[in-house]
């Protein structure tokens, strides 16, 4: 419609009203009104606007208005505050209204400037925004526009819409005027009727006050008096004329508040602070400071009312991780950081309370705050746009200065007023509580726009400004754009002002450090403890004041004050109290305790700030500003000054524990460097005559000296060398962390020394020279003496360099050089000096060492000894004997070889001796003697002194004896015992009778014991053996010349001692046999002539000639060369009986006769076993040789064993560490073909091979206690079995060969319900009875009771059993993996569980086998034949073959049946409730109605799976495979059990998708009916999650990279003819790279490998259709086509395999079942075929075993892509031929 029609049809309208309902309209604005107080609020806010000084508030109830209204004036004792209120009064004593509508304003001349310019807008605005008129009320007009004045608070024009909160038709009087409100006709419509107040009135007290009176539309109890009091407190506060409040309740005055304010202070703006908001619209260009003193006196009664609030919450002092700041090290290197300490907040003291329930309640409480407001005056300067904007949101002009104010309570103030109520109401609180600083962030500082508003400030203090409200004014517009543009940069300059009184406080603080520090001359120290303590409370109270916390409800507030209050800083700095008094807070660091020890100027944080102003700490540390101790920080004090013991002990304390981990080597030893170049610490040194205080560099510092460490002799009195860390610091630091940290050494001893005897020791303390102070000397002799032994050589011989040629030895003459001292034993003459220590230390052990080290003498020198000896004739030989006795140790080789050619000694005299004693001659007869060698004497013996030798002049006192220390010195030193032989048969020849015969008699006695090697042979031409001629005369006869009887001349001797003839066969044995003989029969008539001792002499003694041949006798021939043995060496007897033993050990044979004079001498008859066992030992190859066989080594290991205990101990060690030992191995025949598996029909001769013999040490040869295992094994070297022998080798320490085999089963899936299980345990317990009849109960590990009950004997059939049998013998390890039969396995004393596989025929030697194993103490191959034998015969052949099987079966029933009685009957009741019942704990299940179906046995787990899917599959099944033979198992014989029916399938369930791998059978014990994994209370899988599973199927499919692939594991196949849940593909062959054949890798088998090439040549096109059937199906499976290769082998039964997610497809499959039928276009049971192929092994890379799980992943892929392979079947793809393209 155009507008001209527009307006022709709006001149032919007519108006009509439009009607508003305006209780509606009321009700919808009070409803935004949610706060507290709303009418009291918009009243007190509308009389201090009207510039009223008092306001009056009055509650008063329905019996009060009576009261009043009648002529009872009675006023009530007592107040029931609780009774309904009916009406409240507010009065205010501002501006009144006067006639027609004016207002009737103060007096100009008295009001103050401000007011008298707010009275001038009064009077020209007010009817501008309350226009009351006789004949019309604009109130809503003239409300909504609000109140046009900027100065004003009042914008939206509703405040006085909250008295219709509480009454229905509110009534005003001001002045002379008053005005009425009513609903016209109780409807809708709002109306006003008013007038003028009769002249009877005027002495109303309150005539010139405005009054609204307000009855309320429901009666209702007062607002809580203590709150609404509270209420008022705060809302005075920032009142601009508003100075008195009183509440009244029925006539009484329950409250009054008052506000005085202070004289206001003129502050200068700090410096280095941005006054201009971020956006440049306000800058505040002064700050004043007022004090504020608001006082209440309040009933008590108030109080005890109680208040409705909860008291406010405890600040919670979290202790939260800050960001970490910089390293320790940042300063440096950037390897470490270190975190602040946590502090543990104080807990705050309890409050008591007072009893004031027995206090008058009418009597007043007077209480008071003394507050600081900062006010801030803001120029605000807005650019046109803004001004427009602001004006159309808050119907006014904004204003162009404004006041910003901020209420702080200092830290005394606070106290005060909180010590002024301590304790006195603890159930309410203080009015002032909200006023007064909220140091614990409990959100009670608001921000207020004339009135406090719901939003918090996040400090500590309330802030009023001209922010602009939210229409209920319960929080600041931060919504809208413009108003929150304003709102912002107002709170910038609140956080500007909140620094600002910051920076006030902090100036105060840091003025008052300054005075008192200059005021005591002091400044470094700091001012006085307890002024300190105040200041660091005071900047505590700051702290915590403007510590920002989150506000509400906009925590943008609070963060906005936040960002201004630390951005308006220039310079970004932040003054803060230190231990070192204000300072920028970037300058001061956090506390830390391991620092406050030796960092004294480093500006540190307080503790107690950092404590307790955790949340001010926490910011300033997070925005970098307090930062950790730095180790520059360190080095900066360290390098500052020179730091006290104490301090520098704590210093060194910290670096050790300083964490360095992560810093490289290299920057540590920079590290050390700096932090030693730094460090200066002082040392108190007392002198003589005062205390020196003795700079020491750290850097200087070279050793430490800890006394208890190695050097703990040191001693801690004396001087220490410079460089030495002092032991006041050593002492209490560890050593080890002395020398890696900073790389000090520790003092040693020739270090200490060499200080000692510096000159600067020797000059300065004479108490310390160790040449001249004795004591000091005895000292440090001492120290070296406890140090010495753990000295290395090298300090050793500095020790002896450094005090060689110092007089450092006390002895009794004064100091002396050592090798001018003498040990106290060389005392032998007076004026010797002899080491004497002062304090009587004994010289011995260490000390002897040292002093012997360093020079001192322990003997006088001889030639000093001989010269006195000669010289004064006191000593005589005894003398000069026992003194080289007592020095013995300490003469060297060079000494004694030259006091064995010494002449020094002499003999006794001859002349008189005529008693064969020495002579004593007189002094007067003494003459110089001859002195002779004491090789050229002989000892003093009456023997010897009777055949005239020289004897040493010994003397008679001391007495000589022959073992005293003298005689074996002088023994030593060649002094003669006995005469030479030669000597003594010359003396046997001499003339004089009595040495002649004295010296025969002297040969005859010795002949054994001294003169062994006499032989009468070397004497023929001297003539001393004394003879008798026939005519009686007595002469000296040659020995060859003398007989006495006959049948001794053969020996040369007439009728000689039995010792002459011992001497004799000792010195010239017979070398002839048959002299020999001759001589042994001569001797065997003469054995009684022959002493016990003499015969064992004779034992020993190498006297039989025996001849080279194999056993000696008289017969062999003269010219053989012979050997000497003696008797104790041979043995009697001839070779027939020992011929082997002739080799190892001597036989003779001299006659009978001459034999039994051997026999008498000890000649044996046999060699002991010990000896053949130390032969064996001595050279255990030559034994093997001899003995020219294996089986003749053999039977001597085995006479050794029959008689090992006759083997000596260290024969036997010997025997276990020596390769003594035959073990044999087998080795394979040499054949060019593989290794192949032993068939049934190959005999054991064919495939033995044959047997490797070898020599071993025990501990490498097995004993085999294991048939079967030998058999696998058969490489490893096993002993001989037979019983004794492996006796033997076991107790030299062979092992068992079962101990070295360790077997591990891993079954597949369990079959749950098998009667294969059920009657295998059924036959073994019913024919155990018979095989353990004749053992003992000791040799049986388990009872057949125990066996019996179905908790013990649990037999468990499973899919599979993979036995692998790992061999670790040395450094041999072999593993044998093949699948068995049966296992049996029992853990601990837990029950023994039977695993059966069932996919192989029982094996009943297995069965029996592994059953002894475990219910058998020990047994061998021989228990496990038997057992078997008692399984696989029936009973009837058990009993032909004398078995006593029915008494033995039916006493086993008896004892099973009353072992389990109870246990049955329970069974019994539930077998008879179900055909079928599972046992839970066994984990069988048994089928009552199963039929016995022999040769047919099924179960569950050869399913692998059901339902039309597996149906559709078994469809195109082929009959048979190509080039796979099959043949039907062989049994043992007939079958012992007979296989139960197959139960089916288990139930399919969903298994949940995977999240730690590919899902699997984790535990092949769990129940299969339930499914992998599955749970009872386990809900549906959902659907997304089975086909993500899917596709992580699909994606893990990848391509073979490796050009060899080799048998795995975890490979799967598709057996063509089974269906089978598991698969085996160890029998499978590796296959090799080929090449590639359109977009497929093609593999080959390695077996026969030329012929599969040419095959896969001559089948190229055949292998490209076969690539053609699979690529579809790739693409429709979505696989990645690199994944899928193709392989061709020679035999075998895999068809496919998943190899890590590689899918190989076998293409002679493919050519044997479908190529034929592709060439003819049918190509549609290929792709089926195949399409099920792909979805198995896909499967695979979620499941690895073919289980449940795995049919439920293959059923729901095949399922997916179903819809898919059916378009692709009847697509002309899939009808088309794929042979015509090829």
């Amino acid at each position: 419609m155009s507008a001209i029609d527009r307006n022709s049809l709006w001149s032919t309208g007519h108006d009509e009203s439009v009607e508003v309902n305006q209780r509606a309209l009321i009700d919808k604005v009070l409803a935004r009104y949610s706060g507290e107080f709303t009418v009291f609020r918009e009243l007190l806010q509308n009389s201090d606007d009207a510039a009223s000084k008092a306001v009056e508030i009055r509650f008063e109830s329905k019996p009060y208005l009576e009261r009043v209204g009648g002529s009872d004036s009675k006023q009530l004792t007592v107040l029931d505050l609780t009774q309904p209120v009916h009406q409240w009064i507010f009065r205010n004593n501002g501006m009144i209204f006067r006639e027609e509508g004016k207002v009737n304003f103060p007096d100009k001349s008295v009001l103050t400037d401000r007011t008298r310019r707010l009275v001038s807008v009064e009077e020209d605005r007010w009817e501008e925004h309350f226009s009351l008129t006789s004949s019309k009320l604009i109130l809503f007009a003239s409300s909504a526009e609000g109140n046009p004045d900027e100065e004003k608070i009042g914008a939206f024009g509703v405040g006085f819409y909250s008295l219709f909160s509480v009454t229905e038709e509110p009534f005003v009087k001001s002045g002379d005027q008053w005005m009425g409100f009513y609903w016209k006709d109780k409807k809708d419509q709002l109306f006003a009727r008013r007038g003028a107040l009769p002249e009877s009135s005027d002495s109303d007290p309150y005539r010139q006050w405005t009054t609204f009176e307000m009855g309320l539309r429901e009666a209702a109890p007062m607002p809580s008096a203590f709150d609404f009091v509270r209420f008022l407190t705060s809302s005075i506060t920032f009142m601009t004329h508003l100075d008195e409040v009183t509440v009244w309740f029925d006539g009484r005055r329950l409250a009054k508040l008052t506000k005085d304010k202070g004289v206001t202070k003129e502050l200068p703006l700090p410096a280095g602070l941005r006054n201009t908001s971020d956006g440049k619209m306000m800058s505040m260009r002064q700050v004043k400071t007022t004090s504020l003193n608001i006082s209440a006196e309040v009933l008590r009664l108030v109080y005890t009312g109680g208040s409705e609030r909860k008291p406010p919450p405890r600040a919670e002092r979290r202790v939260s991780k800050l960001p970490t700041n910089a390293g320790f090290f940042s300063s440096l290197f950037s390897s470490l950081s270190a975190g602040p300490n946590p502090i543990v907040p104080r807990t705050p003291p309890q409050l008591s309370s007072l009893p004031l329930e027995t206090l008058d309640p009418m009597c007043s409480v007077h209480s008071h705050v003394i507050l600081s407001v900062f006010c801030g005056e803001v120029d605000v300067s807005l650019s046109q746009k803004m001004t427009t904007e602001l004006h159309r949101s808050t119907k006014k002009n904004p204003p162009t200065k404004i006041k910003l104010e901020l209420i702080y309570t200092g830290k005394d103030e606070y106290e005060a007023s909180k010590k002024d109520e301590e304790g006195l109401f603890e159930g309410t609180g203080s009015f002032f509580q909200g006023l007064r600083a909220d140091l614990d962030g409990t959100k009670s500082a608001r921000i207020f726009i004339g009135h406090a508003t719901g939003q918090t400030t996040g400090i500590g203090g309330h802030i009023s400004g001209r922010f602009i409200p939210t229409v209920e004014r319960e929080s600041i517009d931060l919504v809208d754009r413009n108003v929150a543009i304003w709102n912002k940069e107002l709170l910038y300059v609140g956080g500007l002002l909140a620094r600002t009184a910051y920076e006030v406080e902090l100036a105060n603080i840091r003025a008052l450090w300054v005075g008192a520090s200059e005021g005591i001359g002091k400044t470094r120290a700091g001012p006085d403890p307890d002024l300190r303590i105040w200041l660091q409370g005071r900047c505590l109270h700051a702290l915590r004041f403007f510590a920002f916390h989150a506000s509400t409800p906009s925590p943008v507030v609070a963060n906005l004050l936040q960002a201004a209050f630390f951005s308006s800083s220039l310079d970004g700095s932040f003054p803060i109290l230190s231990t070192q008094g204000v300072l920028d807070a970037r300058n001061v660091r956090a506390f830390d305790p391991a620092y406050a020890g030796f960092l004294k100027e480093l500006p540190v944080l307080p503790l107690d700030i950092g404590a307790d102003a955790k949340s001010m700490t926490e910011t300033l540390r997070t925005k970098g500003m307090i930062q950790d101790v730095t180790f520059k920080d360190v080095l900066a004090e360290l390098r500052s000054r020179a730091l006290s013991e104490t301090e520098m002990l704590e210093c060194l304390k910290w670096r050790i524990t300083l964490n360095t981990d992560g810093i490289h080597s290299p920057y540590l030893v920079e590290l050390r460097r700096e932090f030693l170049e730094a460090g200066i610490f002082t040392i108190s040194t007392v002198s003589s005559e005062n205390a020196v205080e003795r700079v020491v560099p750290l850097s200087s510092i070279k050793t430490v000296h800890i006394p208890r460490n190695a050097t703990a002799a040191i001693p801690t009195e004396g001087p220490l060398p410079d460089h030495t860390l002092p032991l006041s610091l050593s002492r209490l630091l560890k050593a080890e962390a002395l020398s890696s940290v900073f790389g000090w050494s520790e003092l040693t001893i020739p270090v200490w020394l060499a200080y000692l005897v510096s000159p600067s020791v020797e000059s300065n303390s004479p108490d310390f020279d160790l040449t001249k102070s004795a004591v000091w000397a005895e000292t440090v002799l001492n120290v070296l003496a406890r140090s010495w032994p753990s000295l290395s050589r090298d300090h050793q011989a500095q020790v002896v360099q450094l005090l060689k040629s110092k007089q450092c030895i006390p002895t009794k003459f004064g100091m002396k050089l050592p090798e001018e001292s003498y040990f106290l034993n060389a005392n032998v003459f007076p004026d010797l000096p002899i080491v004497t220590l002062p304090k009587g230390t004994v010289v011995r052990g260490s000390l002897e060492k040292v002093l012997l080290a360093l020079g001192v003498l322990q003997h006088v020198n001889l030639q000093v000894v001989f010269h006195r000896m000669v010289g004064t004739g006191d000593w005589g030989i005894p003398d000069l004997i026992r003194y080289l006795v007592a020095v013995e140790s300490s003469l060297t080789p060079t000494e004694t070889d030259r006091l064995r050619q010494t002449v020094a000694f002499t003999k006794e005299e001859e002349e008189n001796q005529p008693n064969g004693n020495p002579s004593v001659s007189s002094p007067q007869e003494a003459r110089p003697k001859k002195r002779y060698r004491a090789m050229d004497l002989y000892e003093p013996s009456s023997v010897l002194r009777e055949l005239g030798l020289p004897i040493i002049a010994w003397g008679a006192s001391p007495k000589w004896r022959i073992s005293s220390d003298e005689a074996k010195f002088l023994f030593n030193l060649g002094l003669r015992r006995h005469p030479p032989l030669e000597d003594l048969v010359s003396l046997a020849a001499s003339p004089n009778t009595s040495i002649r015969e004295a010296s025969m008699k002297y040969l005859m006695d010795n002949t054994s014991s001294k003169y062994s090697e006499y032989d009468p042979q070397m004497f023929l031409s001297l003539a001393y053996v004394p003879a008798q001629r026939s005519n009686g005369d007595a002469f000296l006869s040659k020995p060859l010349e003398v007989f006495t009887d006959r049948e001794f001349a053969i020996m040369g001797f007439l009728s000689p001692p039995a010792s002459l003839i011992i001497a004799t066969l000792e010195g010239t044995p017979p070398k002839d046999p048959v002299i020999a003989r001759e001589w042994f029969e001569l001797l065997a008539g003469h054995l009684s002539e022959f002493t016990q001792a003499e015969m064992r002499r004779l034992s020993s003694t190498s006297f039989i000639p025996v001849v080279s041949s194999a056993t000696s006798n008289v017969k062999a021939s003269s010219h053989s060369e012979a050997r000497l043995l003696a008797p104790n060496k041979c043995y009697l007897g001839r070779g027939s009986s020992t011929a082997f033993h002739s080799k190892l050990f001597t036989f003779i044979d001299f006659g009978p006769r001459a034999n039994n004079f051997l026999t008498t001498c000890g000649v044996r008859n046999e060699p002991t076993v010990d000896e053949l066992a130390q032969i064996l030992v001595a050279d255990p190859r030559s034994f093997y040789k001899l003995a020219g066989s294996y089986n003749k080594f053999v039977d001597e290991l085995r006479n050794i064993a029959v008689n090992y205990h006759g083997v000596m101990s260290s024969t036997r060690n010997q025997m276990k560490t020596t390769p003594c030992l035959v073990a044999s191995r087998r080795i394979a025949r040499a054949s060019t073909n593989k290794r192949h598996k032993r068939s049934d029909n190959t005999s054991d001769e064919e495939d033995e091979g044959r047997l490797e013999h070898d020599l071993l040490i025990p501990s490498k040869i097995a004993i085999i206690d294991d048939t079967v295992t030998s058999v696998l094994f058969d490489t490893v070297f096993s002993a001989p079995q037979e019983d004794y022998i492996e006796q033997l080798y076991s107790n030299l320490g062979s092992p068992r060969l079962s101990t070295l085999v360790r077997e591990e089963y891993k079954p597949t899936d369990i079959i749950r319900a098998s009667q294969h299980a059920v009657k295998t345990r059924h036959l073994v317990l019913e024919r155990l009875p018979l095989f353990l009849h004749e053992r003992t109960p000791a040799q049986a590990a388990v009872s057949y009771s125990w066996l019996e009950n179905s908790d013990n004997f649990v037999v468990t059939e499973v899919g599979k059993l993979v036995l692998t049998r790992t061999l670790q013998f040395g450094q041999t390890r072999i593993v044998k993996t093949q699948e068995a039969s049966a296992t049996a396995e029992r853990k601990g004393k837990g029950p023994i569980r039977l695993w059966i596989a069932g996919n192989n025929q029982l094996d009943l030697f297995e069965v029996s086998n592994s059953l002894c194993r475990v219910i058998l103490q020990r047994h061998k191959a021989n228990d496990s034949l038997l057992f078997m034998t008692i399984l696989s015969t029936d009973l009837k052949s058990l009993r032909r073959r004398g078995y006593n099987v029915d008494r033995l079966l039916q006493k086993a029933v008896r004892d099973a049946k009353a072992a389990r009685e109870p246990q049955v009957n329970s069974e019994s009741n539930q077998i008879g409730q179900n055909n079928v019942q599972t046992n839970p704990q066994r984990g069988l299940a048994i089928s009552t109605d199963a039929p016995d179906a022999p040769g047919y046995r099924g179960s569950s787990a050869n399913k692998t799976g059901s339902g039309i899917l597996s149906n559709f599959r078994q469809m195109f099944k082929p009959s048979s495979p190509p080039s796979v033979p099959s043949s039907p198992p062989k049994h043992l014989g007939p079958p012992p059990l007979l296989p139960p029916k197959h139960l089916g399938p288990p139930p399919l369930l969903p298994p949940k998708p995977f999240t730690n791998g590919p899902p699997g059978i984790k535990d092949p014990m769990a129940p299969y009916s339930q499914g992998p994994n599955w749970k009872s209370d386990q809900e549906v899988t959902p659907h997304a999650n089975i086909e993500r599973n899917v596709r992580a199927a699909i994606e893990g499919c990848k391509a073979e990279k490796n050009s060899v692939v080799r048998s795995q594991t975890q490979m799967t196949r598709v057996k063509e003819a089974m269906d089978e849940g598991y698969c085996d593909t160890v029998g499978a062959q590796d296959l090799e790279y080929f090449g590639d054949i359109g977009y497929f890798k093609i593999y080959i088998s390695s077996q026969g490998r030329p012929e599969v090439a040419a095959t896969i040549t001559a089948m190229h096109a055949a292998i490209e259709r076969f690539g053609a059937v699979l690529r579809p199906l790739i693409e429709l499976y979505k696989v990645p086509s690199t994944s899928v290769h193709i392989f061709y082998d020679v035999t075998g039964p895999l068809i496919a395999f998943n190899r890590n997610g590689s899918l190989f497809m076998n293409a002679r499959y493919y050519i044997a079942w479908h190529d034929l039928d592709v060439q003819q276009g049918n190509v549609a049971q290929a792709y089926t075929a195949w399409y099920f192929t792909l979805a198995h092994e896909i499967a695979h890379n979620l499941v690895h075993p073919h289980n449940s799980e795995h049919e439920f992943y293959f059923s729901t892929i095949c399922e997916q892509y179903m819809v898919g392979f059916a378009a692709l079947l009847n697509s002309p793809q899939g009808q088309s031929s794929l042979g015509s393209a090829h």
